[in-house]
């Protein structure tokens, strides 16, 4: 995946990286014990191997047969604040964010992610929602959202999913969440905070699921309580990435992205028609929608 995001005018630069979420005095022997990969005893024996070959503990465990490089690279990368998924994760495999973060994909996500920490989330007005469209179905639209917020979330901002799409919600399962309970109800006042679940594997990362799917989406999405919903929700998150369903098969993602207030638009190579991409992007022009930039998905390296 080669993902470019075409320049905007008038962008504003105001850069403010907080820190990020991890644990810079915690060893990682004890990182080990608390996920249950070593016992107390077991880093005992790591130490005193390490002073005779002088290896690091993560080499030394190794050597010794009482560690994997998996565990290893997994304690690493949480000492940095990075945290990377392991193999027994119930998450999906499409988040390569945190499965395969030096792959060439993860690579573009990031500088996706730069752009649009430069362009919308970090500006003067502190626009924190962006709603992420494309006129066709397996454009992208879930994937590019679900991996953008793992690195968001990598940089310490407080991220937040919003699955919209209340026809076809993914992100629950992407994310390994039940489901059952989302966006849908809260609109409905049956929920409220409860519904937002926290991602305890990515520190800083939570998901609204879209929860159960609706006979109305369109009414519900078009009520003053979405809109209150996103307003409370900017107070409490720094990044706040909203899943919409296709375009041109209804019209809920103009009205997502009008109250998001921002839009970031997807096309897929050889699969999206410029025909549709320019009657999106005249769509959310009519609706008022700040267009950030536009992706393109599938797209060999130069």
């Amino acid at each position: 995946m080669n993902s470019q995001i075409l320049p905007m005018p008038n962008a504003r630069l105001d850069l403010d990286i907080s820190a990020p979420f991890a644990e810079p005095g915690k060893p990682i022997g004890a990182m080990l014990v608390d996920w249950g990969r070593l016992q107390q005893g077991d880093v005992q024996r790591i130490l005193d191997f390490q002073k005779k070959s002088g290896l690091p503990f993560g080499e030394a465990g190794i050597a010794m047969g009482l560690l994997d490089r998996e565990d290893v690279q997994q304690a690493l990368a949480t000492q940095f604040g990075h945290p990377v998924l392991g193999s027994d994760s119930t998450l999906s495999r499409e988040l390569v964010a945190a499965r395969d973060p030096d792959s060439s994909a993860v690579e573009h996500l990031r500088a996706l992610r730069s752009q649009l920490m430069l362009r919308w989330f970090e500006n003067d007005a502190r626009q924190a929602a962006l709603a992420v469209v494309s006129p066709g179905s397996g454009e992208g639209r879930s994937w590019i959202v679900a991996n953008l917020a793992v690195l968001f979330s990598q940089l310490g901002k407080r991220t937040l999913v919003i699955d919209a799409d209340l026809r076809h919600p993914r992100q629950h399962q992407i994310f390994g969440l039940a489901g059952h309970v989302g966006l849908s109800a809260v609109l409905v006042g049956r929920a409220g905070w409860d519904a937002v679940c926290e991602v305890k594997s990515l520190p800083g990362l939570s998901v609204l699921p879209g929860g159960a799917v609706p006979p109305n989406p369109q009414e519900l999405l078009g009520r003053p309580g979405f809109a209150k919903l996103i307003a409370a929700m900017r107070t409490s998150y720094d990044v706040i990435l909203v899943d919409t369903p296709a375009s041109q098969s209804c019209a809920d993602a103009g009205t997502i992205a009008a109250r998001a207030g921002a839009a970031l638009m997807i096309a897929c190579e050889n699969a999206t028609s410029m025909q549709r991409i320019a009657a999106l992007s005249d769509q959310l022009r009519q609706y008022g929608v700040t267009v950030v930039g536009a992706v393109l998905n599938g797209s060999e390296a130069p």
